[in-house]
């Protein structure tokens, strides 16, 4: 399974795709809605870490293109016959999901402190990458499930939708208190909102509330279910 990650993963970072998109967009993002108005260093604390989030959204999301393309030259098929089981292929997917988010956090994160001016804790910057990697989870899941179940083509509108629908619904462009009361009341239970919410609490120095933890962890075991049975589903139509 490790040889099947790294191969996974130098292939997603050698998509020049996926570098434009998951890793130099959020930056050029951040640096422009955080430059355009009055000088508001908290504003652009709190802006760093949702396009930070945005960034991993879109990362985690991406691997699910990579398994629609999969299914599509019958990749899938192939592995079915190795010694891997169906867990250790999926894992090994969600694991590749997990790494290359990385760039996409770390890179908002630099431009927030080398550009921006945030300054933080040491264990502070820590905290916040460490926690939008391990967040960022659910929608890794959520991206396997739709490659898993999706033609290539429809996979990747479904994930560009799911990313640009989650991430202004659960305030990663815009701060929520621009919301209508409703639409407020409905962000606080999307998992972007909680996401990033992991990491602005850090930032404002205390630990994540257990809400949040607690709504992103019902999104987990949801979109968990969904990938698992995408997967099946797929090993009945591949």
């Amino acid at each position: 399974m490790l040889d099947y990650l790294r191969l996974e993963v130098r292939r997603t970072l050698r998509d020049v795709g996926f570098v434009i998109g998951g890793v130099a967009m959020p930056v050029l993002m951040y640096l422009l809605f955080t430059n355009l108005g009055a000088d508001d260093g908290g504003y652009k604390t709190a802006a760093m870490v949702g396009m930070a989030g945005y960034g991993a959204v879109g990362s985690a999301l991406n691997t699910g293109g990579g398994v629609a393309e999969d299914r599509a030259i019958g990749w899938l098929r192939q592995l079915r016959v190795t010694p891997m089981t169906p867990r250790q292929v999926v894992m090994g997917r969600a694991l590749t999901g997990s790494v290359t988010v990385l760039p996409a956090i770390l890179a908002v994160l630099a431009a927030g402190g080398l550009l921006n001016g945030v300054r933080l804790a040491l264990w502070q910057w820590a905290a916040i990458a460490l926690l939008l990697w391990l967040g960022s989870i659910p929608f890794t899941l959520l991206g396997l499930g739709n490659g898993y179940r999706l033609t290539g083509q429809t996979t990747g509108v479904a994930n560009m939708a799911c990313n640009l629908g989650l991430a202004v619904l659960g305030g990663l462009w815009f701060p929520v208190t621009l919301f209508p009361d409703w639409l407020r009341a409905l962000s606080a239970y999307t998992p972007t909102y909680r996401f990033a919410q992991l990491g602005t609490s850090v930032a404002d120095g205390h630990a994540p509330a257990l809400g949040a933890v607690g709504v992103l962890g019902a999104w987990l075991l949801a979109f968990g279910s969904y990938a698992v049975l995408s997967y099946r589903r797929s090993g009945r139509t591949a």
